[in-house]
């Protein structure tokens, strides 16, 4: 019996307010190759980060995504893969 794999990518966003569309877009793009997406960055009273990470929980195409964001100037990504 195969086992599950679950593919985790870490996308890594500096100035992101610079680089939100074109981010944006190729999540659009892959939107049905993704199943959860957690957005962070830090903020506070009078702050906002520059800077953010993104969680994606992938099911599919995962190598081609991370490709694409990483062709994004400021982006960096990592990908973890748990087998259940």
């Amino acid at each position: 019996m195969k086992k599950a794999k679950k593919t985790i990518l870490g996308v890594h966003v500096a100035q992101r307010t610079q680089h939100t569309a074109k981010v944006q877009k190729i999540l659009s793009d892959y939107g049905c190759s993704i199943r959860t997406r957690i957005g962070l960055h830090e903020a506070g009273d009078g702050f906002c980060s520059p800077n953010g990470l993104i969680l994606l929980e992938v099911v599919s195409k995962a190598p081609a995504l991370a490709a694409a964001l990483s062709k994004v100037p400021g982006v960096s990504v990592q990908k973890m893969v748990f087998e259940e």
